[in-house]
This record gives C-alpha cells, structure tokens and sequence, in this order.
C-alpha cells in the first residue's frame, strides 16, 4: 500500500509550528507495512489543497490530510475536499450532535461557528472524534481511502488508532515490516556511510539510511518480510551488523541518549560524577540529572565561569591561568582534578571553551574550541587525567558549542565507563 501525508495550515507553512504529525504518522504506517511515499505541506487555500487532492487521489492508495477542520473560516480542508471529489457539502446530524454534547459536557455554550465542523462532503463518511469537536472525514475511492484528521496531535493519533490501523491491517495483513534506529557519535555521516554503505545500496532488503540532527547520526534500518519472523530476522541481522562494523560508535537505540546511557554505565559500575563547566554553563550538568534515578551517581556541579571561580571554587593557581589562558589543556586539567578532590567522586568531568560569537578570539584560540578532561580515582592508575580538545567550528551558535561540547564530555565518559 502506497501512502501519502498532507499537513494542512499557514502556521506551518510560515514557521510558526513545527509538523510532528508527519513524522508520526510516517512511523506508524511503516511499522504496519504501508510505503509512504511523499510527505506535503500546504497552507489554507481551498484552492490549493483542492488540486494537491486531485492530484494525489490518482497517485495513492491511501491518502492522510491533517488540520484545517477546525471551526474558523481559514479551516478549509472540508470546502476543499469536497471540490476535490466534487461533491457538495451536507450538515451530518450525529456530527453536530455529537459537538453539542462536547461542550454541554463542560458546562460550555457552543460558538454558531462550530456549526461549520458538521459539514461534510455528500459521499464522504463521519469519522467521531471522542477527545475535541473537529470529526475526522473519510472518502472511499475506487483505488483509493482518503482520511482527513483533526490537526491536534492527541486527537489525530485516537482517530488513527481507532479507525485508519484496523483498515489498513485489513487490506495489507499484519505487519511484516519492522525497523531499528541506531544512534551514533563521534564519527561524521559521510565516514559513517563508507563504512556501512554495503547494507545502504539500494533496492537492498533491509533499506538502512542515515540521519544527522545535532551531532548525532542515527541510522535507521527497516526490514519486509513475508511474515513477522522473517522481518524480524533481517532487522537483527543488519543491527548485528551495523554494531559489528561501527562498534563503539554506536552507543545506543532509538530514544536513547548519551546521558541516559552513561547513566546506566555508571549505575552498572556503581560510580559517582561530579562535573565543573564554564562555557557549558551547568548544561552538563543539567543533561547528567536529566535522567531519572540520577541521584544515585551525581554528586556535586560547579560553574566557574570567571577566572575568579576557578580559582576560589577548584583551586586552580592563579598563575596558571595567566599563563595558559582560561580555555587550555592546562586549566581543563586542573578543574577536573579541583572537582575530583573537592568532591571524593570516582569521576569528575569538566569542560572550558569559547561558545562566542562576541570576543576577541587570537588564531590558536578560535571560536568553538573546548578542552574536556576526565578525572578518575584512584589517582595511581594509568592515566587519571584524560584532556581532549576539540575544534567544532567557528559557523557555529553559541547554543550548538555548548550542546556540541557537551555531547562530547558525555560520550567522553561514556567510552572510559565501557567495559574493556
């Protein structure tokens, strides 16, 4: 089954919304076995939506609009479906009734505008809407099912759930396809690529593909099978394979992150970390006590920003500081040691760069460079202070330095806690 998804409204087209509905409703088709084609987004005119219908009703099997079946007069998909198929519109009884008691149930008077929601194309079929006031509308085509969703995720998704998943596990059968994402760090998408660009030749079953967002690059693998073993079957077969050829790149699946997975690390070895920030400003530490039960491993976190609070807070010399400047191997060293003994954590983890953009910055110090170090008890153990410095580019925000070096600590720490 071939499926295409249509978000409907201005608010997308100019920015002011971000479309999630798209992005689940491909998820959840692919998982049932559907091959969405094309995703479309189109603002309030009549006009427009009406030709892109047209259009599409000749191209799809099934066809998903959400929005613009709300209640005021630049809700338009219903005006336009009904010049899509042309047919002319018809007030539905159980519709208007069914919005009635929507708002006698909370005591509300009814707007004469939410009239309009009872409208529906003459051959189009009323789909209840349980959680809002807008019903969902369904045209049965010769080859083709056009459902038109309300654009609220939360009633969107009861309606597909309700409604479109038992239709489609109808015609196409229970899901024989299944998908994997993995997440990686620490290696570009194009490296990632040639390592792994056998499993992403296409026409290739499983299909893998890569995705960058933030520094993370997820690759994704979706696998068809005659039935659920075989899909499921294939699906582990290239993750093995995937995890076989990137190895520690790969630190984790799906909804995972780097402070999750270094949660768990620590957890598993029953290690504590305490962490000292200055250009990060807490973010570290902020994304460590993001994770639930992270009281049980993090300590303590110091945000020396100013020269002063290095030295006041971590001890660091002031003569250091004059020598080796505030973002330096040196002073990245000696916060993470000031964290480590002011705190008697096995771990300490500190960060100091130039987030910018203002600044004067000299040549060897330019925007976007970070120094990370790693402390770890006992202090007699090979290599109980590990710095890294990191160049993450001038063309950066000063939001993406800090989310970027953070990332980078984190998965820093990540790879001391993996098990040899």
């Amino acid at each position: 089954m071939r499926a295409t998804i249509i978000s409907i409204g201005d608010e997308l087209i100019h920015g002011q919304c971000v479309d999630t509905n798209s992005a689940w409703l491909s998820e959840r088709l692919t998982g049932l076995g559907v091959k969405v084609a094309r995703h479309i987004t189109l603002g309030d005119s009549v006009e427009d939506i009406s030709t892109c219908l047209k259009d599409e009703l000749t191209k799809s099997q099934l066809l998903v609009v959400t929005g613009g079946l709300g209640p005021t007069l630049d809700d338009v998909t219903r005006e336009a479906i009904a010049g899509a198929i042309d047919q002319p519109l018809q007030q539905d009884d159980d519709a208007l009734q069914q919005i009635q008691s929507f708002f006698a149930r909370r005591e509300r008077p009814m707007a004469e505008s939410n009239r309009r929601q009872a409208l529906i194309p003459k051959t189009c079929t009323l789909i209840p809407n349980r959680l809002g006031t807008a019903p969902g509308i369904r045209f049965d085509g010769r080859d083709v099912i056009l459902f038109a969703l309300p654009g609220v995720p939360a009633e969107m998704k009861a309606l597909v759930e309700e409604f479109m998943v038992p239709l489609v596990r109808s015609r196409i059968g229970e899901s024989c396809t299944r998908s994997r994402v993995l997440l990686t760090y620490g290696v570009s998408e194009s490296a990632i690529g040639e390592q792994i660009s056998e499993l992403m030749r296409r026409g290739r079953n499983p299909s893998v593909g890569t995705t960058a967002s933030r520094a993370i690059i997820s690759i994704r693998i979706v696998a068809r099978g005659t039935n659920d073993a075989e899909a499921d079957r294939l699906t582990q077969q290239d993750t093995e394979e995937v995890r076989r050829i990137l190895g520690v790149t790969v630190y984790g699946e799906k909804d995972e992150t780097l402070q999750s997975v270094v949660g768990r690390l620590l957890l598993q070895s029953e290690k504590t970390i305490s962490t000292a920030e200055s250009c990060t400003g807490g973010l570290l530490a902020k994304c460590l006590t993001d994770v639930p039960g992270s009281s049980r491993y993090f300590r303590e976190g110091y945000i020396t920003y100013s020269n002063e609070a290095k030295c006041k807070l971590l001890g660091i010399p002031e003569a250091l500081i004059e020598k080796h400047g505030a973002v330096s191997e040196a002073v990245a060293r000696g916060m993470a040691v000031g964290c480590l003994t002011k705190t008697g954590c096995d771990f300490a983890l500190a960060i100091t760069g130039i987030a910018g953009p203002g600044g004067a910055c000299p040549p060897e110090k330019p925007i976007g460079l970070v120094f990370l170090a790693l402390a770890s008890q006992p202090a007699g153990t090979i290599d109980p202070v590990a710095v890294k410095r990191v160049l993450l580019g001038d063309t950066l925000t000063r939001e993406e330095v800090r989310d970027r070096a953070t990332k980078a600590a984190l998965n820093l720490l990540r790879l001391r806690l993996l098990p040899c």
